[in-house]
């Protein structure tokens, strides 16, 4: 589903960034202590610039990450950022995850939780994983 709603929106001409949470997390981590320095600042500053200000940020599979009190402190400033619109710009994101509302809010800070559960559309989907059909 998220596939599909970034196709349409890049289609539009709008910009999209899709990543898993855990390299996303790690990502902004990298950047912002620059560890890797590999890359250069222009790609880093995009890194991070584009999770607070893409049109649609797409975080995918949130849970499997490991977390540690800066990648919560990062999620919080990337959903606050967008949330709030402190990047100047109606930004949406999706949030995909395996984790029910109940585990969000064990797994993460309250204020995460109540982001997600306050200004989210929950839906569920029900069926069978198409990774396991041959």
């Amino acid at each position: 589903m998220s596939n599909c709603i970034a196709y349409e929106l890049l289609k539009k001409g709008k910009t999209v960034l899709y990543q898993t949470a855990p390299i996303l997390l790690e990502s902004i981590i990298d950047y912002k202590f620059n560890k890797n320095k590999n890359y250069n600042n222009s790609n880093k500053d995009n890194i991070y610039k584009s999770a607070l200000e893409a049109d649609l940020l797409i975080i995918d599979d949130l849970g499997t990450e490991s977390l540690n009190s800066l990648k919560l402190s990062e999620l919080f400033n990337i959903i606050n950022t967008r949330i709030l619109n402190l990047n100047n710009k109606i930004t949406k994101t999706i949030i995909s995850t395996n984790l029910n509302i109940n585990e969000i809010f064990n797994n993460y800070e309250e204020r995460i939780g109540s982001r997600i559960a306050g200004y989210y559309d929950i839906y569920c989907f029900f069926g069978d994983d198409l990774r396991f059909r041959k």
